[in-house]
């Protein structure tokens, strides 16, 4: 009853603070929150359980290593605010630089269509581990589901009501943070009351093949890219410190979320599909998992909404205009649908994050490219953008799907 109660307490703690405290108003927080809300989806949830089956009781570490990769990459994106805009303002329509931007953007658009397909089966995944269901059943009304709120995201773009459900769905990212607040203190509250006991942990281990897998990881501490395209409501420093505090928040998060989880890595290697975070939750109290899924579908919702509407954006830009907002959104919403029905949950989170690796490979190339046409960066800069490149071009080519 007490771990209920102080996460219950943490958790509406949280939430009150950024919702109604002055960090709330604040500009920084405000440009923060949006790749927050984008990395922070259930890739803190699902995580744990796949670490721990595939490196056992070197999980932490491989979290570690995926979330430094990610960061590199975010130095990339960095890079990029500053020195790829401003030398975007003196290009043609036709210089080959512009056109390099535009394949990162028709990249970008079709990664988050296959994201909003990856974060919409993990809500389904999460529901229906919930409610009783005939197993055999099971991957048909998962599809179905999603493709229901598909339609009806596609529908909203018809009505006009769109704006309204973004800003709802960036309303929603105060009470996903309590709820991971709440979590949190859940789990480090059962692990002081057990601090006596010794620690039942699977054997580390790694392998050729773990490597490919979290690589295939790499969607789960994606979405930092968003602040690149936030020019018009806040200026480049300001993208440039808040997507730094973003991924720092997130990192911090991942990181406690698995290391509290230590204890149960055991019971993780044995959880079953990407909502397994379930079952471990309910060893350290049934109403845990209430939190669980509760903090899976806001975070799952909203980032597909997000996701969604970034989507579309990208490709009216790409078509130059020439494909309206409900054209736009249809294309990419098909495209979304197709890949619900083609994959299942781990195919599409390796899938997923071949397509962001794509994306990030080309960011890589044009921070390599700015940075010799205008001499911004040194040598080992853009040797360093060179690697995180490569690393990224890897992770297109193998990233392994999570279930095997």
């Amino acid at each position: 009853m007490l771990i209920v109660i102080l996460a219950c307490v943490a958790a509406l703690a949280v939430t009150a603070l950024l919702s109604i405290g002055p960090l709330a108003r604040s500009t920084g927080w405000k440009a923060t929150v949006t790749p927050l809300a984008s990395i922070i989806g259930s890739g803190f949830l699902i995580c744990g359980p796949l670490l721990a089956r595939e490196f056992g009781a070197a999980a932490l570490p491989a979290m570690a290593a995926l979330l430094a990769l990610a960061y590199a990459v975010g130095v990339v994106i960095r890079f990029n605010i500053v020195h790829v805009e401003d030398h975007a303002a003196t290009l043609t329509l036709n210089d080959p630089f512009a056109w390099a931007m535009r394949v990162g953007q028709f990249l970008l658009a079709i990664a988050y269509s296959v994201s909003v397909a990856y974060y919409l089966k993990l809500l389904a995944e999460f529901v229906l581990k919930s409610v009783p269901f005939p197993v055999s059943h099971h991957a048909i009304v998962a599809n179905v589901l999603v493709s229901l709120i598909i339609v009806a995201l596609t529908l909203l773009t018809y009505s006009g009501e769109l704006k309204r459900i973004e800003h709802a769905a960036h309303a929603t990212v105060a009470v996903k943070l309590g709820i991971i607040a709440g979590l949190l203190t859940g789990l480090a509250v059962w692990w002081a009351s057990h601090a006596a006991a010794s620690l039942d942990l699977p054997p580390a281990k790694v392998s050729l093949t773990s490597i490919p897998l979290l690589l295939g990881l790499l969607i789960t501490v994606q979405g930092f890219e968003t602040s690149r395209y936030l020019g018009e409501s806040y200026d480049q420093a300001t993208r440039v410190r808040t997507m730094r505090y973003a991924q720092l928040l997130s990192s911090a998060i991942y990181l406690a979320c698995l290391g509290l989880l230590t204890p149960f890595l055991q019971q993780a290697t044995h959880a079953e599909g990407v909502a397994g975070i379930l079952d471990i939750m309910a060893l350290v109290a049934p109403i845990m998992g209430v939190f669980v899924l509760v903090g899976a579908v806001f975070s799952q919702l909203s980032a597909a909404i997000a996701d969604s509407i970034g989507s579309g954006g990208l490709i009216i830009e790409v078509s130059r205009r020439k494909l309206g907002v409900r054209t736009a959104f249809l294309v990419a919403n098909a495209l979304t649908i197709s890949v619900v029905w083609l994959t299942d949950p781990f195919e599409v989170i390796a899938l997923s994050s071949r397509a962001f690796a794509l994306f990030y490979a080309v960011q890589a190339g044009l921070a390599v490219w700015v940075s010799r046409r205008t001499r911004a960066g040194s040598a080992l800069l853009q040797s360093g953008f060179a690697l995180v490149g490569l690393i990224c071009i890897v992770a297109a080519l193998v990233g392994a799907p999570a279930g095997g």
